[in-house]
This record gives C-alpha cells, structure tokens and sequence, in this order.
C-alpha cells in the first residue's frame, strides 16, 4: 500500500472515531493515548476473525495451505514421511514442506509450523500434543551377535562395539539401564559415531556394533528379525514422542488432525511391538 493511501485510510478511520490515532509533526509520527488503547484492541479483534475463519473451516472440514513441520531424522525418514504421504492423499489442496534434523528447532528462526520431535517440550512458552511414550531399547543384528556374543548385563558391554549417537558436539556414549530396582551406568567404547540417528540406525542393522534406539526407529527390523533386543533385564530410559508448536494460537485444525494420525500409528506400531514380545505395554 502507498503511503499516500495509507494516510487517507488512518483519515477516515480517525474521522470515524471522532479522535486521531497518532501525534504528527514534520520529523515524527507516533501513537496518541486514543492510538495505543486503539491498536491492540484492533488487533485482538483480528485474532478473533482469524479463529472464527478456522472455526468454520474446521467445522466443514476444509484442510488445505502448506504443512512445514520439523521431523526426527531416523523417525521422519522412515516413519513419518510414508504417514504423511497418506495424509496428503486424503487432502490434495494441502502442501508439505519439511526439515529433517535431529538439531533443536528454533520456531523463530526456522521456516516451520510445528515440530514432531522426542522428549517433551523445555520451552514453557512452546504449546504441544503428547503422541505416546516411547521405550527404548539395547539392540544388535543376529549376525553381530553370532560373532560377539550376547551380553546379559551392562558391564558385559565393555566387551562390544557401541555404535554412538552425538547431538550438539555432545557424545552419548554413557548409557543408563534400569533392573526395576536400580539404575546401572556404563561407559561404551566405539569406533563408529554420528549425530545422524538414521545413520546409527543403519549401521546397528549392518552389524557393526550395538546400540539403544528408540523401538519406534528400529520397529520395522524388530519385526522382521533383522534386529533384536537384547538384555531385556535392564531397560535404557524411556522417552516420549510430541509435536510441538510454537504457541497455542498455532494450533490449527491440520495440526489436530496430523496429531490423531500420529496417535493411531504409533499405537499400532507399539502395539504389534508387544504382541511379538518386544516390550512390555
């Protein structure tokens, strides 16, 4: 808009008031008093238009605009994307943009809405959805067990190669068990480390060493047999998946309804997991 209409636009916005919004003079231009009890109240009746217009949508649900959401690299490559696949097929007017890293999202500095991320949200101010907890666990290929040995309790892992997960120049590699009773700490030695998860991930199917993953990343090779778990006795700490948005007014009707997706796939996932005895419900 120029300035010009502009200035004829705050004019008749004024004239209708019957006060003017700002202090003129030749080198400034800022709020009167009528001007800053103005404002935010304009603004908070913007707010209220724009969630009446998502109101609606929801209520005829319409599910369109683009998706920008930050995803896990191992979960998101191998998980999520396939979900998400068939979220657009049953909305076509929607678009999908994403940014795989394992690194934390800053919402203010990063081009995405929303984050499906592990661990709950630090931010007090960030607003998020609970997906599932999520056990994690030991795990190894048959054939890295066949040459190795399978360990029975963490101090037998000094004897195996740990395959290490790194995060913010931070290497993973002291790893905590439970029994149910108390908790056991081991140092692991490795020659293999990345902050890729994915990567971690395919090196354990390969055979190259032992490592603790989430059951959710590792769920398809549990399955199948091409990984499995091993010192079920002592289980590393669990955690928890969420999606996370930046505030409560970002959560929209498409952030629902990829929440309800998320919670029906994961419970099926962890439910086919217990069913076959790989972790406990």
């Amino acid at each position: 808009m120029r300035t010009a209409t502009a200035s004829a636009a705050v004019k008749r916005v004024e004239a209708a008031l019957g006060a003017e919004l700002f202090v003129r003079t030749t080198r400034h231009l800022r709020l009167s008093p009528a001007g800053e009890q103005y404002l935010p109240e304009c603004e908070q009746a913007l707010k209220m238009l724009d969630q009446a217009k998502l109101n609606i949508r929801e209520e005829l649900g319409v599910i369109d605009g683009e998706i920008r959401i930050a995803l896990s690299s191992d979960l998101g490559r191998n998980l999520v994307i396939p979900w998400l696949d068939e979220f657009l097929f049953d909305y076509p007017q929607a678009t999908l943009r994403t940014s795989i890293s394992d690194s934390n999202i800053d919402f203010y500095r990063d081009s995405v809405d929303m984050a499906l991320r592990y661990g709950s949200p630090t931010d007090a101010n960030m607003y998020g959805f609970k997906i599932c907890d999520v056990p994690r666990i030991l795990c190894a290929s048959p054939e890295y067990l066949a040459e190795k040995g399978s360990p029975d309790h963490p101090s037998d892992l000094a004897e195996h190669n740990g395959l290490l997960y790194q995060l913010h120049d931070m290497l993973q590699d002291e790893w905590v068990f439970n029994d149910g009773t108390q908790d056991h700490k081991v140092k692991l030695k490795g020659n293999r480390a990345s902050n890729d998860a994915d990567l971690v991930r395919r090196w354990c199917v390969a055979g190259k060493g032992i490592a603790i993953k989430s059951c959710l990343d590792m769920s398809s090779h549990l399955l199948s047999g091409d990984v499995v778990k091993i010192m079920p006795n002592y289980e590393p700490t669990p955690t928890e998946l969420w999606l996370v948005c930046p505030s409560r007014q970002s959560i929209t009707p498409t952030v629902r309804l990829l929440r309800d997706l998320f919670r029906e796939k994961t419970t099926e996932i962890l439910s086919r997991l217990n069913k076959q005895g790989v972790i406990n419900s």
